[in-house]
């Protein structure tokens, strides 16, 4: 995209709009907002923004509950020039306090109920300015747009230029603040509109939330771009889901949501009569899921891969194969190749390899971290992403784990992909996880956890005699449990390092 100021993302927004009174945001109460509203709101927040003293660059927090105003807010700091930083409403105040001293946000934005609280923790880390922001246009914020002007000027943004900062989940030490750009933002849904071909005609299902890069930049900015009209629904609920697919075109969601639907009866073929594209992504898909979709449907969900750093990297193919278990191929202007996981080298064709990326997509580095920034780079440019993957001979990438999650036992490496995949393929089981814990003898033990459909009875021994000549000695799990559910993040993420700390004494102190 040229470096003009034009790459503010809002007016790229703005130029592909429909007509004003076409829905934008359709949630059947007093919230829902056509495009014209939705301009016109964000206008106004963002001269609320201007007169609460955010200056282009500035930092604006939002730790709000989902609504249409968390859009109205992310529209008004590309306009104003801000950078927002969306904040998991799940934060305690000390996981927030980290978030707003590294940031140092301008203003911040909480729940009105949260305020004191967030007020007094903001004096404490030097900054002035918290207001509240309800999900039914309540709070001192709403105020201040309900009295704000209409008229506002957009800020010139130059591709380059700040959209956004978030942070990432800090599983592993400290969290990092992703910096993106409009460019970054732009690109990326544009390429996803032509890929998915999205229309105006397009009737998409948010159930998502909105702190995260998948329910806040894809979803959204999928569907302002294309001119398509949100059924937004305050969180994922099976039933509300199921109610709206007979008037939607297309679902986004994550694993959960596809499995949750699949224990709903009533999702049948008819129900989704006039769909046209269920999209799943933040976490990895079993294939089990895969094929009972389409059997139940009669259509392939289309599973794709991202991350917060790089926005969307790659898809399976709108047309064509969208083959189980993989995340398909690189988008259009995207480079993808897979890198020895100890040096510099490429790996060899087939061989896992650590996922490394280049494009427009690709963030600008990470908030205060320029040494770690150069780290997670090539010397050519490409993000290393800490993911482990390999090319199948058709092209389609596999996701195979994170690197930080391949088990050494006994000096061999385990990737916990190829024993899950396994597992999950026994007849009663749901789903499981392999990671590895401390062992005197081998260094780290494999290690499975594993959840049963529903009146599924098995055993540890059962487990294991079934995956017996499936995969090699060294890889096989020297402890399997049953346990009722897999920890998992908002984005479905099953917690691996949650996992290990929990049973880490399992072969013994």
């Amino acid at each position: 995209m040229p470096q003009s100021a034009s790459a503010n993302l809002f007016n790229l927004i703005a130029a592909r709009a429909p007509k004003p009174e076409k829905l934008a945001l359709e949630t059947f109460d007093a919230t829902a907002l056509t495009y014209g509203q939705l301009f016109e709101r964000s206008a106004r927040a963002a001269n609320a923004l201007v007169a609460s003293g955010v200056e282009p660059g500035d930092r604006v927090a939002a730790q709000v509950d989902k609504s249409t105003d968390m859009i109205v807010v992310a529209l008004a700091c590309f306009r104003a020039g801000a950078v927002l930083l969306p904040l998991n409403t799940a934060y305690t105040l000390a996981e927030l306090e980290y978030f707003l001293a590294d940031a140092g946000p301008a203003l911040t934005l909480v729940r009105p109920e949260s305020l004191d609280d967030v007020r007094a923790l903001a004096r404490r880390v030097g900054l002035a300015a918290v207001e509240s922001l309800g999900a039914a246009h309540e709070g001192d914020f709403a105020e201040r747009i309900a009295a704000a002007p209409v008229e506002f000027e957009t800020v010139p943004r130059t591709g380059d230029d700040l959209a956004a900062i978030l942070y990432t989940s800090g599983t592993t030490g400290r969290s990092k603040g992703a910096m993106l750009t409009h460019d970054n933002l732009a690109t990326n849904a544009l390429t996803l509109i032509n890929c998915w071909r999205f229309t105006s005609d397009d009737r998409l299902i948010h159930a998502l939330p909105v702190f995260h890069t998948h329910g806040l930049f894809v979803a959204v900015n999928v569907a302002l771009l294309s001119g398509a009209t949100m059924i937004y629904q305050k969180r994922f609920d099976p039933e509300a889901v199921i109610a709206a697919l007979p008037n939607a075109t297309s679902l986004m969601g994550v694993p959960t949501f596809y499995t949750r639907l699949l224990d709903h009866p009533g999702l049948t073929r008819e129900v989704c009569a006039t769909m046209r594209l269920f999209v799943s992504g933040s976490a990895p898909l079993l294939a089990e899921t895969h094929d009972k979709w389409r059997e139940r449907t009669g259509h392939a969900i289309l599973e794709r891969y991202g991350m917060t750093e790089t926005n969307m990297i790659s898809s399976n193919p709108y047309d064509g194969e969208r083959r189980a278990g993989t995340v398909g191929f690189a988008l259009p202007g995207v480079s993808i190749r897979i890198g020895d996981p100890d040096t510099v080298a490429r790996a060899s064709a087939g061989d896992i390899g650590v996922i490394e990326v280049k494009g427009p997509n690709v963030f600008r580095g990470y908030w205060r971290m320029p040494e770690k920034t150069a780290q997670e780079f090539r010397a050519d440019g490409f993000f290393i992403t800490g993911d482990l993957g390999r090319f199948d001979t058709d092209g389609y990438l596999h996701i195979v784990g994170r690197a930080k999650d391949v088990i050494i036992s006994g000096g061999f490496n385990v990737y916990p992909k190829e024993v899950e995949s396994e597992i999950d393929a026994i007849d009663g089981v749901l789903e499981s996880a392999v990671f590895g814990v401390p062992h005197a003898d081998l260094g780290e033990g494999v290690t499975a956890v594993v959840v049963l459909h529903r009146g599924a009875h098995l055993t540890e021994a059962a487990i294991l005699s079934a995956i017996a000549g499936r995969v090699a000695k060294f890889k096989a799990p020297r402890r399997v449990l049953v346990v009722e559910s897999l920890p998992r993040n908002a984005m479905g993420k099953v917690q691996k390092a949650a996992l290990r700390d929990a049973f880490k004494e399992v072969f013994g102190s």
